[in-house]
């Protein structure tokens, strides 16, 4: 977890002061950080307890207690199952009030940022990463938060998870502001919006990149992730808005906005327009029309029309952001690659074309395979597992996305979790149908894509992207799949009769 180096000193009657209807139960000591997590106290730090999905919170404050921790902020249920004596705050739905609390002990360090979030079900990594190069044109130092990585100033650290908790965003906005940093742009998942994780501060832009079928283990339906979405660009959450227009929902988003927002698509109508190029030598030419007769030209490394979208929408928020758009679609063209998505694990001459990516739903397999259709010469090998203890009805129909747009499907394992890895496979081959082969272990799975491909063929590997774990019920496996993946190519080309051996079906 990222923190100030200087630390605040608060005290526990004055964060209860903070929040509605609030009781103050025992001493007031002063508090220098907060957290969620019992494992991450640090000492003088102020524990939240939550009720959770399987338990409440309030089971680890004794650790939390026992690590530093000086207090607990936590509900009626919570206050039942801490000891006596323990300093606390208790108050109903803290998960709600949380945001702002923490934006106030940290002395509301947003305010002194220019913040970007982009949420959206495919493409935000992406146009994170796309926007931090643009943002480098203008501003001299800048961050980025995501699902891969946290990056501050150029330091990387490893994200737990796409949009961070409310404590440890606003102690990660604090130590940005320490840091000299301007300008931050970070991805906003559904769930961390309908968690309150962006409760406290505004973003002075927000973008949407698009929605498709994803998460609805969490939200139940369309209609209730759409609203989670949406719920960005309302002026609690954000100044102004910027949306990609070219599916039925982005379009729904620019007329049920709350806020101010501009479209791009590349039809009109849209107050920014977008048209691509011929693709040459890895990258993909643009251009873009503003509203105001501005013209702006392009270019983006990855391939794909729907990079190209992401492009194009990155520039867009850049220039909302302040930058120049000639120099966002600079800095946008200066950023070659982004880990685990649409990246190129590089073999020896004469090997086929290896692409690993994050695509995990069924639009996202479809557009990957249907970009790199466009790059290959002879036959699309896709290797595709699929998540357990998430949307059951997905799989089928990533089973089907593959089959589609692949000449041949190798279905693995992805992140069983708690499920029965084998009844995840049968779900995805249910959709793949009889062509398609099952191997369970992912290395060897790839392994096997890899030798059966031949040098203008194009091997994708779906799903797990930048991930360098498989979950197992709890058992994390070290795996990443580029590593296998260079593994594969370097042991096929010490071999080169296995393509032979093993038959080019």
């Amino acid at each position: 977890m990222l923190r100030p180096v200087a630390s605040p000193e608060v005290s526990l009657a004055d964060a209860a002061r903070q929040l509605p209807a609030a009781q103050l139960v025992g001493e007031s000591p002063v508090l220098r950080g907060l957290t969620l997590a019992s494992a991450e106290v640090q000492p003088g730090d102020l524990f939240v307890a939550l009720p959770g999905a399987k338990t409440h919170g309030a089971r680890y404050a004794a650790a939390a207690l026992a690590a530093g921790a000086k207090a607990v902020l936590t509900d009626a249920a919570g206050e039942a199952l801490l000891e006596p004596g323990v300093p606390r705050i208790v108050t109903e739905d803290v998960r709600s009030k949380l945001g702002g609390l923490a934006a106030w002990f940290y002395g509301h360090p947003a305010k002194r940022l220019v913040l970007i979030g982009i949420t959206g079900t495919n493409g935000k990594t992406s146009a994170a990463h796309l926007v931090e190069g643009a943002l480098r044109e203008r501003f001299a130092r800048v961050a980025l938060m995501g699902t891969i990585a946290a990056r501050i100033d150029g330091q990387q650290m490893p994200s737990a998870r796409t949009t961070l908790e409310a404590p440890e965003l606003q102690a990660a906005f604090a130590a940005m502001v320490e840091r000299g940093v301007e300008a931050c742009v970070m991805e906003v998942s559904s769930h961390a919006l309908a968690l309150h994780r962006v409760d406290g501060f505004r973003f002075d832009v927000v973008a949407f990149t698009n929605l498709t079928r994803d998460h609805l283990d969490f939200h139940g339906s369309m209609e209730e992730y759409f609203a989670a979405k949406a719920a960005l660009f309302s002026p609690e959450h954000a100044r102004w808005g910027i949306v990609n227009a070219e599916d039925a929902w982005g379009r729904r988003l620019v007329a049920e906005a709350q806020i101010p927002v501009s479209s791009i698509a590349a039809a009109a109508p849209a107050d920014w327009l977008v048209r691509p190029g011929v693709p040459a030598g890895g990258s993909t030419p643009f251009s873009l029309s503003g509203p105001d007769g501005t013209m702006i030209n392009g270019e983006v490394a990855m391939p794909g029309g729907y990079n190209v979208a992401n492009a194009a929408l990155a520039v867009v928020i850049a220039v909302a952001a302040g930058v120049d758009g000639q120099a966002a679609a600079r800095g946008v063209a200066s950023v070659r690659s982004v880990p685990g998505r649409m990246e190129v694990v590089a073999g020896a001459p004469g090997s086929p074309l290896v692409v690993v990516d994050y695509a995990h739903a069924p639009d996202a397999i479809a557009k990957a395979l249907g970009a790199l259709r466009s790059h290959t010469e002879g036959r699309l090998i896709a290797v595709l597992g699929a998540g357990g203890d998430r949307d059951h009805g997905k799989r089928e129909l990533m089973g089907q996305a593959a089959a589609a747009g692949a000449s041949l499907v190798f279905i693995t394992d992805d992140n069983p979790r708690s499920e029965d890895p084998a009844l995840i496979r049968a779900a995805l081959l249910a959709g793949a149908g009889p062509g398609a082969r099952e191997v369970p272990d992912r290395a060897e799975a790839i392994r096997q894509a890899i030798r059966h491909a031949q040098g203008t063929d194009t091997v994708v590997i779906l799903g797990k992207g930048h991930e360098r774990v498989i979950d197992y019920g709890g058992e994390l496996r070290p795996h990443l799949d580029t590593a296998a993946a260079l593994q594969a190519l370097a042991n096929t080309r010490a071999d080169p009769m296995a393509t032979k051996m093993e038959g080019n079906e």
